[in-house]
């Protein structure tokens, strides 16, 4: 291979997606209520696989012919059944990978004329809906905790290729995990990390 195929090959990948991830994006809806701006959050309808039940932002996986923000406004769209009319996107926020793969790219929206005590939300996936005053998350910090992780390599592992074999220092580590608790609801995992770091532009 000459260097022409190199620069080529490098140059048409770089900005290709690594395929041992899953990538999603996610759109932090707010609405202005009697003057003041609320998130809205959907809660997961029970007959969803994944996650049943649990408090979340509109949001699912990347289509391969769609960049991160259309995913975004898409997923908002099919899951509270409003139009593109409705939605204006302000911004990124910083994405948020986690230790199985997935990477998630959050949105910021503002969501205009509508009413949400008329809202036809998607009820395959979508049980209801409910809203939080932004200021309450300004002024109210998270309860934070932490996970540690460690590698388990499976028993096929080629430890002989490895300095020390199976005494292989491994590194070890740790990430947070933000709570929010909300007049009987629990923000918990992503979508309090997603949050915190909406409040955390918001503060500087």
């Amino acid at each position: 291979m000459n260097m022409d195929k190199i620069r080529n090959r490098i140059k048409n990948a770089s900005s290709s997606l690594d395929k041992q991830f899953k990538y999603f994006s996610i759109l932090v809806p707010i609405i202005e209520l009697k003057g003041e701006p609320h998130l809205i959050f959907e809660i997961r309808s029970h007959l969803l696989r994944r996650q049943p039940g649990e408090i979340c932002f509109p949001g699912g996986k990347k289509e391969y012919d769609e960049t991160f923000k259309e995913a975004a406004i898409r997923e908002t769209m099919e899951e509270l059944n409003i139009s593109l009319d409705n939605i204006e996107t302000i911004g990124q926020l910083s994405s948020v990978s986690t230790h199985y793969n997935n990477i998630i790219y959050p949105f910021v929206g503002v969501l205009h004329n509508i009413d949400l005590q008329s809202l036809q939300v998607n009820k395959a996936e979508v049980d209801k809906i409910f809203t939080v005053p932004l200021s309450f998350f300004m002024e109210t910090p998270p309860l934070e905790h932490y996970i540690e992780t460690s590698p388990h390599p499976l028993e096929d592992f080629p430890y002989h290729l490895l300095p020390n074999g199976e005494d292989y220092p491994w590194f070890r580590g740790k990430y947070s995990v933000y709570f929010y608790q909300y007049e009987g609801h629990v923000i918990w995992g992503l979508t309090a990390k997603t949050i915190k770091n909406l409040v955390d532009i918001l503060q500087k």
